[in-house]
Order: C-alpha cells, then structure tokens, then sequence
C-alpha cells in the first residue's frame, strides 16, 4: 500500500487539515473495481445464491404435493390455489413445476461456483445440462397453471408467459453460445436466465409487502368462485353465511362472490389480498431482476474481455470463425466495430 498523497515522510505532525485532506486524495486515488466487485460478489451470493438455495430448500416439502402434512404443497398454497390445482390438467401441471423448479434451484446455484468450473469440469458440464433440461421441463408445468395461478389475472397470465419466453430463450442462446465456444456470451445469457429466474423469489417479498399495505390503506377486492370459498371455508353453511350469492338458487361452483382483500384472519380474505398483488408484484419484480443483471454486466466487463481473449483461443484451437466472434457477437451480427484478441491490441 502506497503512502498517502501529500504525507511528508519523517514529518510526525500533520495538522488536523492536511490529514483529512491526505485521507480524501488517498481513497479517491484508489481504484473502484475492487471493491465494487466485493460489493457485487456479496450481493450475488447472499441476494441470488442464497436466496434461491433457501427458497427452494423451504419449497422441498411442496413436491409432498396432495399430503396431509402441515408442509404439504395442498396445505401450504395460497387459500383457493388447490382448489384447482387438485384436479385435471392444472394437477399435472403444478406436479410437473414443482418437481423441476426445486430441484433446479439447488443445483443452478454450484455453476457460478469458480471451483467447480476448474476443478470438476466433468461435474459442471453434466449439472449444467441438468439444470437446463429441469428448467425448461419446469416452464412448461408454469404455462399449464397460468391460467388458474392466484386468480389467473390477464396481467398473471401475461407475467407467466413472458417469464417462460425470456427465460428459455435466454438459456437456448446460451446454449448455442457454449456450443461456438464464445464463453462470455454464454455468462452473460446464463446470467440473465438465472436472474430471470430469481424473479419468483423477490416477487413473494413484494407481494406480501404489498397485500400488508393495501390491507389498511384502502378497500380493495376480488373475486372467488364458490367451489374455491367451499374448499377453504369447508362448510357450505359457512360459505353461504358469509357469501349470499353462494346461497342464491342457482347458484353452482362457478358462481363467483366478491371477497374483501384483507390479510388479516379470515384465510379467504388472505387468498384474496395474495391474488390482488401477485400480478403486480410479477412485473416489478421481472423489470427489477431484468435491469438488475443488465447493469451487473455493464458493470463487469473486464471479466467479458478477458472470458472473450478464452474463447478466441479456443476457438482456434477448434478451426472456429471468425475466431472470437464465432458465437452471437454484437461485430458478427451488428454494426459493432471488429473485435481484435488484446495480444494484437496491445502489439500496435
């Protein structure tokens, strides 16, 4: 560590002042990325790492999907969720999700772990090749129960979709990228995939958040149909008491009764609250976790650069062309300016 600027050495007395202001240059001189990629690294493993590991971890029980147990996925779902998902194709399909999801969310995690990727290649290539086919596996299950999923809302529906789009494409391109060997590009688009992916964690923290605000500042309600009240309230005394249009002559399964968004202690009113913000906190969370990897990347590129001079060598070595641009490369399909390895960059 160098001395401070402006410190005279063998002067033991530096007046208050001039040390404040030695202190100053001396951290401004210092460069940032060292500390922001602490700050990053931090932010990944606790926020991205940790939170999907423990997400998935707590979620294992889930796959117990129609059991009796307390942590059983038919007694832990929101209030009306297994009203639908306990039959037909939305049975299947929340099978299907949950039996991919969770298992890929404990082993998505290990391929950003340094050592594994230079110690245990052969591990890493097979995990990752897991990881992709569980995911994809898993957002067909997503697209099967979309539609009944906290209401199944327009905007849920959209929310849904355009997770699965964005998040398959993304792994197929980083397929595609490995494939040519153009590493960085394969980061950046397995960044992006599992970033997308957090989405569903971050999304219940705002969801929750949000149903606690609406609860006490305004009136806010949804609709139920009376098949979904039955199956949470368990008597159609009860029903009928609180929901007359469940009473009504004529009336079926399908009738639908207007429920007060409330997280309080009446649990329909809980599943009601949930259905009203999980739409909403779908999209804010996708556009957090979408700008959030966007700005990672931007804010790494020494770490593409240097990824990009490997795969230039590596795709010599494979005969590849153009090598360094043999995958999907901004200069190989867009107006970028030609990219050159940094042996001959720094030759000139």
């Amino acid at each position: 560590m160098r001395p401070f600027p402006g410190a005279l050495s063998g002067d033991a007395s530096i007046n208050g002042w001039a040390f404040k202001r030695a202190i100053t240059l001396y951290f401004v001189s210092q460069p940032i990325q060292p500390y922001l990629d602490l700050i990053v690294l931090t932010w990944l493993v606790i926020i991205f790492a940790g939170a999907i590991v423990g997400f998935s971890l707590a979620r294992l029980p889930y796959l117990n999907i129609s059991g009796s147990a307390s942590s059983s996925y038919a007694n832990g779902a929101s209030p009306g969720e297994w009203y639908w998902y306990s039959q037909g194709i939305y049975r299947i399909g929340i099978t299907i999700h949950l039996a991919a999801i969770l298992p890929a969310g404990l082993l998505m995690v290990w391929q950003f772990v340094p050592v594994i990727r230079h110690k245990f290649l052969t591990f890493y290539r097979i995990n990752g090749y897991l990881v992709i086919l569980l995911i994809i596996i898993s957002n067909v299950g997503a697209l099967m129960i979309a539609r009944r999923a906290f209401g199944g809302s327009l905007p849920t529906q959209a929310g849904v979709g355009l997770l699965v789009i964005i998040s398959t494409i993304s792994i197929a391109l980083a397929y595609y990228n490995i494939k040519r060997l153009q590493i960085d590009q394969h980061r950046a688009w397995m960044l992006r995939a599992m970033f997308y992916l957090g989405t569903i964690v971050t999304l219940r923290i705002i969801m929750i958040i949000a149903a606690l605000i609406s609860s006490k500042t305004s009136y806010y309600d949804t609709t139920m149909t009376c098949g979904e009240l039955l199956s949470i309230l368990d008597t159609s005394q009860k029903v009928n008491a609180l929901y007359h249009q469940c009473g009504q002559p004529g009336s079926t399964a399908d009738t639908l009764a207007i429920v007060q968004a409330k997280f309080g202690n009446q649990p329909e009113q809980i599943g009601s609250s949930l259905r009203l913000s999980f739409g909403m906190a779908l999209w804010l969370a996708l556009f957090l976790h979408a700008a959030g990897v966007e700005i990672y990347l931007n804010l790494t590129p020494r770490e593409s650069n240097r990824l990009r001079q490997v795969s230039y060598e590596k795709q010599m070595e494979k005969g590849l062309n153009p090598a360094g641009s043999a995958g999907l490369t901004s200069d190989r399909w867009g107006d970028a300016e030609p990219w050159q390895p940094l042996r001959e960059v720094s030759e000139k």
